[in-house]
């Protein structure tokens, strides 16, 4: 077993219904881009469906068409910009598209996007919405962070579209749901903590939330390095005094990141810390004593939160998950619950 990601199902929906609670009797519309943020959209997808998400979020038209394909008749908006030349894929799969710019295409279901201060995409000004559209929407930039800021976007946002009541009304990201009461309106789009991943970095038990993703490995390798001995590429680390030391068989190519020296992982259950340069195949952990080849190694779950990690790399945790190779060459996926 080189490395194993395990994606379960049931702490999905777990999250999901932990989110439906929050919104209150708001819809919940799982984000599911970047294939499922590392997770498989489409067990993610069917899985959030199957507890009672409304609709599933993507960001190409690409992803929608092959969701399309998996899952059949699921409601899925597309919140990137679609060009010209997709409008008849999207118009013969029964998409629907976030706008931003104010120009509606014909015959495709528009949801009209307001920047109320994230500064991306988004209309400065919402115009008399066309027969198409069926939606207003906008995006939080700092709920996980900022709640002056937050609370005046809610308003912004209220303001601008409370003339509009026949429209579906979404504002509020993960980090809305689970902390602005009043940002639901008619459904939330949640991406990362459907995963069991805290928007605030936190550990995601804080918020009543299940962790879904679990990577595994196991030493390839123990060696004993003595006092003035390293381990790994720039002698990053050397031993001050007689030293167990386990390879093993993972690097920043499966998306374990070289940034990740000092993190710690798992080791035949107890914490040991990752040392040396990570490489790209390989990283090196320090053991408390010698163990067999073999020994298992959980790299994120049993309490390996990658939110952790995240700190430890200075980065967010969508960007470790979402970072995650998925080449079966280089990982076996495992998908149960």
């Amino acid at each position: 077993m080189r490395s194993v990601l395990t994606i379960d199902l049931r702490a999905i929906r777990s999250n999901a219904a932990r989110l439906s609670r929050a919104l209150a009797g708001a819809e919940l519309w799982a984000v599911v881009k970047a294939d499922g943020y590392g997770h498989g959209s489409v067990d993610v997808g069917r899985a959030a469906l199957e507890a009672g998400a409304a609709a599933l979020c993507v960001a190409t038209v690409a992803e929608a068409l092959a969701l399309r394909v998996a899952l059949g008749p699921a409601r899925i908006l597309v919140l990137g910009p679609a060009a010209a030349s997709e409008l008849d894929d999207v118009r013969a799969a029964g998409l629907e598209l976030a706008v931003g710019d104010g120009a509606i295409p014909e015959g495709v279901p528009v949801h009209l996007k307001l920047d109320t201060g994230m500064g991306r995409w988004g209309v400065s000004e919402l115009p008399a919405p066309a027969r198409d559209v069926v939606g207003l929407m906008s995006h939080f930039a700092s709920a996980d962070c900022d709640a002056a800021f937050t609370e005046a976007q809610i308003d912004r946002f209220r303001q601008a579209t409370d003339g509009f009541p026949h429209l579906t009304r979404h504002l509020a990201n993960s980090a809305g749901v689970l902390r602005y009461p009043t940002a639901a309106f008619d459904a939330g789009r949640c991406g990362i903590a459907l995963y069991g991943i805290s928007p605030f970095g936190s550990a995601p038990a804080e918020d009543g939330l299940e962790p879904a993703l679990r990577w595994e490995s196991e030493l390839a390798q123990t060696r004993l390095l003595q006092p003035g001995e390293s381990t790994g590429y720039g002698r990053r680390f050397v031993a001050a005094e007689p030293t167990w030391i386990g390879i093993v068989p993972v690097g920043y190519a499966d998306g374990f990141r070289r940034d990740l020296t000092g993190t710690e992982i798992l080791v035949a259950g107890e914490r040991r810390r990752v040392v040396g340069a990570v490489s790209m195949d390989a990283l090196a952990v320090e053991l408390g004593r010698e163990l067999p080849v073999g020994t298992p190694v959980t790299l994120i779950g049993d309490g390996v939160e990658v939110e952790a990690h995240a700190r430890v790399s200075g980065t967010i945790a969508y960007e470790l998950v979402t970072g995650l190779s998925r080449s079966s060459e280089r990982m076996r996926r495992l998908v149960v619950g």
